[in-house]
């Protein structure tokens, strides 16, 4: 009877304390979310741009602001203007007044409040944009480099160029990649998968570019068939020393990557991960030993508490986290996750953030290496400069 009592006593204390984070707006040492201020920019690319399923001329950032005490954190996901209003009408009327010194609380606050909207999708980037802001806003608070607040297990996160689109010329592709090479950069990627009978062609011509000391990496964005990838994989490895095969297949076929994985070259890692929206399809993921390395993305898996908890699903594992895209908001984070293997440093994403704003990081040695002397993430929005493409 006492055992039950004290298991009963337990689970209410428990109980409570999951209440009182979600409940409380504000306590006595805590400050006020006063404000969301919310903002839609679309930049046009600078050339026309495709992968092997998809193509496009412009990107969308929603950008986010978030007010306390006379303090603005910033934050931001690469996603459709919808976004933008999940957060006016829903998001914010969740957060504001709550304790911006507990970021975890306001997470699940709007997690549990999108319930009906689902998960996947334009919910998890809303979140993700707030969450961002909210985290930057605490460690300006503090006065503290975002990556101090979440504790630091390196100086710098490793980058690997990232471009090569389907529709570059023979001339653009090796002017990219071997340019990042020039920066010293030792890793880039470029995209296939639009024209498979010519893509060892055009995996020939990026190998001539960039060297062969520098690693190179492909990605597919699911657009073979698993027997394309398989036969691929060999001649990507062994005739061009490709040594990361990325979305061979779809990321939604778990077993084609998982036979993938198995049967790719050695000395070639197979990774996916950049559509995952929550802990659950990245669980998904590693349990079907889907990937040798995940990938998450922050702007997407409802911000950085959401990489932050991909990076513990892959520790449990003994596999390594990469990130994708949106350099200057995963850098710190990045250098906070134990198990992380590097950064993309995706050209359009790496072009706006420049164009956007200041304290925007430029490579050293390959890596990336977070400015100590700023607080948050470092950077500063040049409201001015990114007016003439609101929406």
């Amino acid at each position: 009877m006492l055992l039950v009592q004290h298991v009963l006593r337990t689970h209410l204390a428990e109980r409570k304390q999951v209440e009182d984070m979600t409940n409380t707006r504000f306590g006595d040492n805590g400050v006020a979310l006063k404000r969301l201020v919310v903002s839609v920019y679309t930049v046009p690319t600078d050339s026309p741009e495709a992968d092997g399923t998809y193509s496009w001329d412009k990107t969308t950032m929603v950008l986010v602001e978030a007010y306390a005490a006379d303090t603005c954190g910033i934050g931001y996901t690469y996603a459709d203007a919808a976004t933008g209003k999940v957060i006016q009408e829903l998001l914010e009327k969740v957060v504001v007044g709550r304790d911006v010194m507990n970021v975890s609380g306001c997470w699940l606050a709007m997690v549990q409040s999108i319930r009906n909207l689902g998960r996947p999708g334009i919910a998890s980037m809303a979140i993700a944009a707030v969450d961002a802001a909210l985290w930057d806003l605490k460690a300006r608070l503090l006065d503290l480099p975002l990556v101090t607040l979440l504790g630091a297990v390196r100086e710098a996160a490793p980058i690997y160029g990232s471009g090569g689109f389907t529709t570059y010329s023979r001339e653009q592709l090796q002017g990219q990649l071997g340019g990042w090479v020039e920066q010293g950069i030792t890793r880039v990627k470029m995209k296939i998968g639009t024209n498979p009978s010519a893509d060892p062609q055009r995996v020939a011509e990026a190998r001539e570019a960039i060297g062969p000391d520098t690693e190179l990496f492909v990605d597919a964005n699911g657009a073979y068939s698993r027997k394309e990838a398989l036969a691929l994989a060999t001649i990507f490895a062994t005739d061009y020393g490709v040594t990361w095969f990325e979305e061979p297949v779809s990321s939604d076929d778990l077993s084609g990557l998982h036979l993938i994985r198995d049967r790719a070259p050695a000395g070639m890692e197979i990774a996916a991960g950049e559509y995952g929206y929550d802990s659950w399809y990245f669980r998904h993921m590693l349990e079907a030993e889907a990937v040798d390395v995940l990938q998450a993305d922050a702007t997407r898996c409802a911000g950085i508490t959401g990489f932050l908890s991909a990076g513990v699903l892959c520790e449990a594992r003994s596999l390594d986290l990469s990130s994708h895209c949106g350099p200057a908001l995963h850098v710190h984070p990045a250098c906070a996750v134990t198990n992380f293997r590097h950064m993309e440093y995706f050209h359009d994403h790496v072009r706006i953030e420049q164009m956007f704003f200041d304290g925007v990081l430029k490579p050293e040695q390959g890596a990336l290496r977070p400015d100590l002397s700023r607080p948050g993430m470092g950077l500063t929005f040049k409201r001015a400069d990114a007016e003439r493409y609101a929406i």
